[in-house]
């Protein structure tokens, strides 16, 4: 399809000629990259001889194709050699790795320039020698569905510190949900707001990462539809609805905090345009970011990754800080109470959770709680925080969801075998008592996947957790000859599996 003129000049005038066209030529070949992001919370217990921080021709021996090389701005992504059917491998449902595209891996370049400038501000005083993700902080990924950013931003943060990914359209919401659940983290919260909502959070959020919804120009080489979408007129839309976007959030972020922007798109009007009207209308300082491995950095002192300078799509992104002192306080730092929520009043009184002391999967350190019939677990040291997130937000998803409690038996649920601390118990030996664990085959783990019938000879028998190379994909309940299958349809792979 034929570029738009007006797309050209627009591309001309942000990137210069010579880099625009190469940008044209690499549209126009139609190249498809394929890469991936591993996953620290779960690699050990898929591939034992670890590659994470290794030389690096030392690549993971887990995934579905071959490695070609690293992604050269993050640790944790790397190209395959082919497009493999992800939906044939139990590790991608196991949440071993993210299929996302490479130059949306930018989270480790703003975390550095993040780190670069907190050191700067505070390496003599009494933070010397911690940086700024050393602290246990409160992040929001704004526009987070369908995930990639919220599971490599979960990855670079302490497991103490808090991430609430949200998502305004609410069937996004629910994608975005089951990829972080897949992901296995605890310290994440998926929220269903607009950005106007978060009125209750004044000064609350450390980081706010907000990927905006943009013209997508950076999509054309990928989905070449996207070309007869795009318009002067859309552009100037979208750079408005990025302003306000900025200008409900703002707020919520700290003094002295951070906040990543990024879009997929070349022009000035929604990038370096954008960082001009947050330095003119919003007390706010461009933190100095480094470009590397063919990634431009802009007049405006943003990155722009464009296709034929790098192994990737179109994207931009740069760091910003909010004017004022940041300090090491808790995360409750003013805004509306719980009491006076917007979101949630209707509900108040109805199905109120309590606290359950039956259900004994998970250690002390964690606060079980009765929602109807389900078993939540958050770890003590986030449980308030996240209470105050549920009562003034559409929460998803929230903690652990454990199990269903089905009179005196507790059925564990299918997030449960997801999650970082089933690893850690499958890896040690300490699964919890009436659950017990079995390793099986790659042609068996896709039988489960697609709830096909399944047998388990010489198993236990009652709950049983799958495992596929050290990591848990679902529960079944083991009948002797037979098995039901506890995995949800609606994770049920519909794909020939021969």
């Amino acid at each position: 399809m034929e570029l738009p003129v007006e797309f050209k000049e627009y591309a001309i005038a942000a990137l210069g000629e010579e880099v625009a066209s190469e940008l044209f030529d690499a549209i126009g070949s139609g190249e498809e990259v394929t890469s991936v992001r591993v996953n620290p919370l779960k690699e050990v217990a898929a591939s034992p001889n670890t590659c994470v921080g290794m030389p690096e021709e030392c690549f993971p021996d887990y995934l579905p194709a071959e490695v070609e090389e690293r992604v050269p701005w993050t640790r944790l992504g790397y190209y395959l050699k082919e497009r493999p059917v992800f939906t044939l491998d139990p590790l991608f449902h196991a949440g071993a790795y993210y299929v996302q595209e490479a130059s949306s891996m930018y989270m480790e370049l703003a975390m550095a320039a993040i780190e670069k400038d907190f050191a700067g501000r505070y390496g003599g005083e009494e933070l010397s020698g911690r940086g700024f993700f050393d602290h246990d902080i409160a992040a929001l990924d704004l526009c987070a569905a369908p995930g990639g950013k919220s599971t490599h931003l979960a990855s670079l943060l302490g497991k103490d510190s808090l991430l609430v990914s949200n998502e305004v359209i609410k069937s996004r919401s629910v994608v975005l949900a089951d990829n972080i659940a897949k992901w296995g983290c605890d310290n994440v919260v998926v929220t269903n707001n607009d950005p106007a909502d978060f009125g209750a959070f004044e000064e609350f959020f450390d980081l706010i990462v907000v990927d905006a919804p943009c013209s997508g120009e950076g999509l054309f080489r990928k989905e070449p539809e996207a070309i007869s979408e795009w318009s002067p007129a859309n552009v100037e839309l979208c750079a408005q609805r990025q302003q306000r976007i900025l200008t409900d959030i703002w707020p919520a972020l700290k003094p002295g905090g951070y906040l990543v922007y990024s879009t997929c798109t070349y022009n000035k009007f929604e990038n370096d345009g954008n960082l001009e009207w947050l330095k003119n209308k919003i007390t706010s300082q461009l933190c100095t970011i480094a470009s590397e491995s063919g990634v431009i950095l802009t007049k405006g002192g943003g990155l722009q990754f464009v296709p034929g300078r790098v192994k990737g799509e179109g994207q931009f992104m740069a760091v910003v800080r909010k004017g004022g002192e940041w300090e090491t306080s808790q995360m409750f730092r003013g805004g509306a109470k719980p009491s006076n929520s917007r979101i949630n009043k209707d509900s108040k009184g109805k199905n109120q959770p309590q606290l359950e002391k039956g259900c004994t999967y998970l250690p002390d350190n964690y606060v079980k709680i009765l929602q109807g019939d389900l078993v939540k677990a958050y770890r003590k040291e986030l449980h308030e925080k996240i209470k105050y997130i549920e009562e003034n937000l559409r929460v998803v998803l929230s903690g652990i969801a454990v199990a269903n409690k089905k009179g005196k038996d507790y059925v564990p649920h299918a997030d449960f075998a997801l999650q970082g601390v089933m690893a850690s118990m499958v890896a040690t030996g300490t699964l919890p008592q009436g659950i017990s664990a079995v390793e099986v085959s790659r042609e068996d783990a896709l039988r489960f996947l697609a709830k096909e019938p399944l047998v388990l000879p010489g198993a236990p028998m009652g709950y049983v957790l799958l495992v596929y190379r050290g990591l848990g994909l679902g529960f079944v309940k083991n009948l002797g000859n037979r098995t039901n299958n506890l995995l949800p349809m609606a994770r049920r792979i519909r794909m020939r599996i021969e």
